[in-house]
């Protein structure tokens, strides 16, 4: 019993101590603020700034191939010739050009000095020969009109109406009539004739246009980018290099034959580099802009960052395994001279 009073005294007084102490207050650990990674990456493949596929305006048998794959070409270069019937050198474009550049000279002046000597009516006054038509064509239509009633007498009775008295109302009427419908006709026909001569100037002037575009192209000492295309469809025997660059693929031989409008070369630009963007989700395009800064990391150069910037942003989409992607280009301010075409690149967006 003395045992058991004492325990009981010992719990209260634990609890009384309890009770008459300060509580312990615990110490508050600051948790640190977490900033979210605003970085957008993306894939995308190494290209260069410019590139494109030649193909050959005419069929034949290859007869020169003056350069190899990896050469370098200028502009205006000839990569290779054709042996083709229908096909012509630079040279023989050149004359052939000349040529329909003086057809097309003296064409507009002939055009132009019969339009010059045109005895415009005074009935066309103040009015262009087109609105001088549909202004005879309404006069036309109405002495058709007016005459409608008299077109079943004979030439003969018109010819007759003076002599016959008893009838020379009606058939002098007539006549009237049909003297203004002939008058109307002749005044349609000239208006005609004169649509016809400024139509005729129109067109020469039209040819003479693409005659000088033609020889301009031909004559271009620079064989600038601008004229390449007209350069490359006139002069049909050859096949030049439209800008300077680099053949990346060539797949003409001498003596094998090549079929028109098949591409056979690639000259590439790669003195500038871009990467387009092939997963770039809907989501983080919107977030970007162009001229707005990038890194790069190509797979085949992991230790290597080369900076860039956005240089457009495609307004069109496409499917990337069940996502809507957007291309964006990037113009790289960064080379190095392992680059080669077609290199998987990490592109890292820092907003």
């Amino acid at each position: 019993m003395k045992h058991i009073k004492f325990l009981t005294l010992t719990v209260l007084a634990l609890i009384l101590a309890a009770c008459g102490s300060a509580p312990a207050t615990a110490t508050a650990t600051q948790v640190p603020t977490v900033v979210a990674d605003k970085t957008i990456i993306a894939e995308g493949k190494l290209e260069p700034i410019h590139y494109t596929e030649l193909a050959l305006n005419a069929s034949g048998l290859v007869s020169e191939v003056l350069f190899a794959e990896g050469d370098k070409v200028a502009a205006g270069d000839v990569i290779a010739r054709l042996d083709a019937s229908e096909a012509q050198t630079l040279e023989s474009a050149q004359a052939k050009a000349a040529q329909e550049l003086t057809t097309a000279y003296q064409e507009v002046r002939d055009a132009q000095f019969k339009l010059d000597n045109f005895d415009v009516p005074s009935d066309f006054n103040g009015m262009t020969p087109s609105e001088s038509v549909k202004a005879m064509l309404v006069k036309l239509d109405k002495a058709r009109a007016d005459f409608e009633p008299y077109k079943n007498l004979s030439d003969r009775s018109l010819e007759q109406t003076e002599a016959e008295k008893n009838s020379g109302v009606v058939k002098g009427t007539a006549k009237i009539y049909k003297k203004a419908l002939d008058d109307a006709w002749a005044h349609y026909r000239k208006a005609i004739l004169w649509l016809e001569l400024e139509s005729t100037l129109q067109n020469s002037n039209s040819r003479l246009i693409l005659a000088q575009r033609d020889y301009d192209a031909l004559q271009d000492p620079s064989f600038s980018a601008d004229t390449a295309g007209t350069r490359a469809a006139l002069a049909n025997a050859e096949v030049r290099a439209p800008f300077p660059g680099v053949i990346t693929d060539l797949s003409l031989k001498v003596g094998e034959f090549a079929a028109s409008g098949n591409p056979v070369i690639t000259v590439a630009d790669n003195s500038q580099w871009v990467v387009k963007t092939t997963d770039l989700t809907e989501i983080d395009v919107v977030k970007v802009k162009e001229g707005q800064p990038v890194t790069v990391t190509l797979d085949a150069l992991p230790g290597i960052e080369l900076k860039g910037n956005v240089f457009s942003v495609s307004q069109n989409f496409s499917e990337n395994q069940g996502d809507v992607v957007y291309e964006v280009t990037i113009l790289l301010t960064d080379l190095d001279p392992a680059m080669r075409w077609g290199m998987t690149a990490v592109v890292n967006f820092a907003e």
